[in-house]
């Protein structure tokens, strides 16, 4: 599952005693761009018009061509909502939708910040909601004023499109030691549910770390201490791994993951195989599999991904960079939804795609 403002965070990170990584970074971005220019005119040219369906039962991406980084899916009945990071003046942006294609964009899903959170929206990072009992609850990431790092909260609300409440006086967890913590994701095994999360290291030239930890069953508290999962140790990673997204399958453990460099065509989605909720767990060897398409049309970056179940078919839904009328990356990103099939127990992706496809069965 980054940029939250994302765009203020690589700044950040990168001039923490890294110049020659800073000029890396830049020098990445400059080809980005210059890659993207080239193929700007054939991409306008070969991408069908996003937002309507292009047939009764088909539909192109982006879903929601807005700025709706890192986004996550919940079913509520028979609606769906994606929530996505900070934008818009909104520190929680959630969508509700019929059919998982055509999205209403509501009001702000977490309006207040708690006392523990500094004041402005830029840093509220990656929301994701579960619903226990008759109470939904929004894991969220946010400034901690007192270690002034990225660490996570917790709201309620009774509706699933908000408002949303935290009341507490500090973080839910915040590994401030390890660069802070972000990117929080529940899941729920059975009676017992579990917290996703990342070390947020890279901010800091630390190593990170993908992290489980168990919650209480009302999901307000932890239990224990995190067990570390996977950490970036393969090429494709780079400086980091993060977005953890814990599904089941058949009987096994798949925790997907974003990695690299969110600002450039490196970013991508893999997974490992995991024997419990809370490892070991053994990255795969065919990863990334969800990775930029460099030839028009182009898809740049995608992560910050949710994957879900809707019948008999899993989905994934992630961000992709926008592409301006000139040809280069704006600075949004917008949600997209592809299948994700299974072979023998190995997760494949149908995509990312940019043409047509048949609309979700709901």
């Amino acid at each position: 599952m980054e940029g939250r403002n994302r765009r203020q965070r690589i700044i950040g990170r990168a001039t923490i005693g890294l110049s020659t990584k800073v000029t890396s970074g830049l020098l990445s971005l400059l080809l980005c761009f210059l890659l993207v220019a080239i193929a700007g005119c054939a991409q306008r040219e070969a991408r069908p018009a996003s937002g309507t369906p292009t047939a009764v039962h088909s539909f192109v991406n982006p879903v929601i061509a807005s700025d709706f980084a890192d986004p996550s899916l919940l079913q509520a009945g028979d609606l769906y909502f994606a929530y996505a990071t900070n934008a818009y003046g909104k520190h929680v942006q959630v969508a509700s939708s019929h059919d998982l294609v055509h999205w209403d964009l509501l009001s702000d899903a977490l309006p207040a910040l708690p006392s523990w959170a500094s004041v402005g929206g830029s840093y509220v990072w990656a929301p994701e909601v579960i619903q226990i009992g008759t109470t939904y609850v929004m894991y969220y990431t946010a400034r901690d004023t007192r270690s002034n790092r990225q660490c996570v909260g917790v709201a309620t609300s009774e509706n699933p499109a908000g408002k949303f409440k935290d009341t507490r006086s500090h973080p839910l967890v915040c590994q401030a030691d390890q660069g802070g913590t972000i990117d929080p994701s529940p899941f729920r095994d059975g009676q017992t549910l579990y917290l996703y999360f990342k070390n947020d290291g890279n901010c800091c030239g630390q190593t990170t770390y993908l992290y489980a930890q168990q919650l209480a069953p009302d999901g307000l508290s932890v239990i224990g201490k995190p067990t570390p999962l996977v950490h970036n140790e393969q090429i494709w990673e780079s400086h980091v791994v993060e977005a953890p997204e814990m599904f089941k399958h058949d009987g096994k453990y798949y925790l997907f993951f974003s990695a690299n460099n969110y600002a450039t065509p490196d970013y991508a989605v893999g997974y490992a195989l995991c024997s419990t909720p809370t490892g070991p767990c053994t990255q795969a060897t065919s990863n990334p599999m969800l990775a930029s398409h460099m030839q028009p049309p182009l898809v740049v970056g995608p992560g910050g991904e949710s994957v879900f179940q809707v019948g008999q078919q899993t989905w994934i839904a992630y961000h992709e960079w926008q592409i301006t009328e000139d040809g280069t990356l704006s600075g949004s990103r917008a949600m997209c939804l592809d299948r994700l099939n299974w072979q023998d127990d190995v997760p494949h992706v149908q995509g990312p795609t940019t043409g047509p496809q048949q609309m979700p069965i709901v």
